[in-house]
Order: C-alpha cells, then structure tokens, then sequence
C-alpha cells in the first residue's frame, strides 16, 4: 500500500515510520516545489506528483495550508482523506466558524470583520477584551493581536490597515476566562467506526504549545462525554476519515471549541510513547481501510516540545520512560525542532520525571516544565 503525503516536514516523517511496519510506503511531497521526496531523508524522488497520485492508494495531508490548485488535482483522484472540504475548514476560519455553528457546536463568542469600522461594533457587542485573529495562515501565535482595553483600538486598527479584509477577513473572539486548554484526538475510518484518544491537557507559552499531558488530569464524566459527543458530531458532520484534533476551551463544566486541525497534531505526539496506537498509525489505518487501533492510554505521558534550541544534553534518555524524536531541521526561532515523550506509572511520577527533564534542558527555552513538574508530583489521582 502507498500513502502520499501533502507536505514534507515532520509529521510527514512520522507518519512514514509509522507505516513502515504495516508495510504502507509513504512519500512526501513539497508542496512549495512540487515535487516528490522521501519524507525523512528529503532526498527528491524520480516520480513525478501525476504518477505518484496515480500509484498511491490514499493522499492525505500534514499540515492544512496546502495550496488549493494541489488539493483539487488531489480531490480528482477520489483517493484524498479527509476531503478537500474538511482541510479548508482547518484552512479558513470563517469556513471553521460557519461549521461550528452549522453543526450546533459551542465555541467563542465571535464577529467576522470585513471592515476596520465593524471593530467598534465588537466590542460593543463582545465587550473591550477581545482576541482578534486573520482567517488565515495564523498558527502558534502569528497573524493575532490581544486588545485588552478600548483605548489600544486605535493603535490596532492602525496595525491592521495595511491588510485586504475583504480578501481575508477578520475572525474577533471574545477573550475567555477559561480554566483549562483542552485537545480531543479522536480518528473516524471509511466505514464511520470513530475511536478517540483521552483528552489531553495543553500548556501554552507565546501562543506556542509547549507540554501536553494526557489522560488530562481531573477529568469529569460529564466533561469527557461533552468532548466525545463534539468529536462525533465533528467526524460524521464531515464524513470525516483519518485523524482530527479538535482543541477545546474548559470554562467551568463546559466546553467550547477553540480550533479544529484536519490531520495529526502535535498535541497527540504523547501517542507514540503512550498509547498502543499511535495516532500516526491510526490516521494510515483509517485512510487505507485497516482496522483502527486501541486509542487508551496506557500509561500517564506527557509530551514536551522542543522549540527554538538544539544545545540540550542527550543525557536526558537516561530518565526511565523518556523518548527523544528530532525532526532533524536547522535551529531557528520558535521553530519546533522536536520533541520529547515521558511516560510513567502515575501522575506524580510523571512530574517527578518532568522535573529531572528540566535538568537536562536550557531553562529558557522549557519555560513550563517547572511548574507544570511540582503541580503534577502533587496529583494523587488515579488516570
């Protein structure tokens, strides 16, 4: 079986040694070239997309920013999964809002902005601490500004007059009080059977993730059956196959969606060490007609991204249950440059191990892993 992935970075590559031992060969391609490449080595290969296309049994994506003229010779095939349609909401956020609402989803209070003057408008209606987001091309803190009190409008819209808000309009959310930041990893095959990995808890530093913790800690009944019913939704809305991470806000015994990723996601990467099947596998499984895999945790696991650095000590593998994954990129600036897996019996284990980690790695470049260590060896629960 061939898998052919839209984008060549590293969720490509992780999907690639996934496959590997079902015997599904999965290429890449570099969607700024078009061309085709190997997605670990990057080494170009011979074929061209047209062949690759015509020879793999599914094409799918890693990252939802494709280029839409791709994603159409890609829906032609009838072999792309998800369907164009549901890599476009992930793409834009008025087509995610517009779904959201469709499907009768809870998610932030929120204005779609064509013109700078609707900004007054929002914050009469949303009050004056709004979060204002581009529709698209946003992601790990880019392309959104915070206004937090009514006299910064005027210096915001100055920031903003540069852009067509009629080509990319605006998404103003109001600014939540939540407790938490929550992700649902679930995977729905051909067939519809949907399975989901437990909600993950997500740490975020500069509009970066930077841990995650899964099962996540204090979890509800009446919350996990929330995040269960929204994926569902969510999936068969769609007709959704393959993975899709949905991030949530907790406020209270609520949930409200934040955002939806129509692929793997970095907030499911604990899966590799965690669960049985990794959402990697799941995701091929789904999309090639395989059976889904067990999504239960095994094992509490964290996941502690590695943004920005490349001087850490290796030493770090010497911590019981720790599992380095380099993507093997030049150090740059907020760039993810990997991560790093830690599994352990329970959850004050888990930030005992946490704690050692920080030992190991530039304190300026983990700033959560402190804090996040003593608040998780404090945890008697039981995932």
């Amino acid at each position: 079986m061939r898998v052919l992935v839209y984008g060549a970075g590293q969720l490509a590559q992780m999907m690639y040694l996934a496959g590997a031992p079902l015997g599904i060969e999965v290429e890449a391609v570099d969607v700024n070239t078009e061309t085709l490449v190997h997605p670990v080595s990057k080494l170009p290969l011979e074929a061209t997309l047209a062949q690759a296309i015509e020879a793999a049994d599914a094409l799918t994506v890693e990252f939802e920013h494709v280029p839409e003229h791709l994603l159409e010779q890609a829906e032609k095939s009838g072999k792309l999964m998800p369907s164009m349609e549901a890599i476009l909401v992930g793409a834009d956020r008025v087509r995610e809002k517009a779904l959201l609402d469709n499907l009768q989803v809870a998610n932030c209070p929120h204005r779609i902005v064509t013109q700078l003057d609707e900004l007054d408008r929002c914050l009469q209606e949303l009050g004056d601490k709004l979060i204002i987001k581009a529709s698209r091309d946003g992601y790990d803190g880019y392309g959104q500004w915070r206004l937090t009190e009514a006299a910064q409008l005027e210096d915001i819209k100055a920031s903003l007059s540069g852009l067509n808000l009629q080509q990319v309009p605006l998404i103003v959310e109001q600014m939540l009080s939540f407790d938490r930041e929550l992700s649902l990893i679930g995977v729905r095959s051909k067939s519809g059977e949907i399975k989901v990995y437990p909600l993950t808890e997500n740490l975020h530093y500069q509009g970066q993730l930077h841990v995650s913790v899964a099962p996540a800690p204090g979890v509800t009944q009446a919350i996990w059956q929330q995040a269960q019913e929204i994926f569902t939704r969510l999936a068969q809305g769609m007709q959704y196959t393959g993975v899709l991470a949905v991030e949530m806000f907790q406020c209270g015994d609520t949930l409200l969606v934040n955002e939806l990723a129509p692929r793997v996601h970095n907030s499911g990467h604990w899966t590799n060490s965690g669960s049985d099947t990794s959402q990697f596998e799941n995701h091929l499984r789904a999309i090639v007609g395989l059976p889904l895999g067990d999504t239960q945790a095994r094992t509490p696991a964290a996941m502690v991204n590695i943004i920005g650095c490349g001087a850490f000590s290796r030493d770090l593998l010497s911590i019981p249950g720790c599992h380095l994954h380099w993507y093997g990129k030049t150090v740059r600036e907020k760039r993810k440059m990997g991560h790093i897996n830690l599994t352990a019996d329970n959850y004050q284990q888990l930030g005992n191990k946490m704690a050692q980690l920080a030992g190991y790695v530039p304190s300026e470049a983990f700033p959560m892993l402190p804090d996040e260590a003593e608040k998780l060896s404090k945890l008697t629960e039981k995932p």
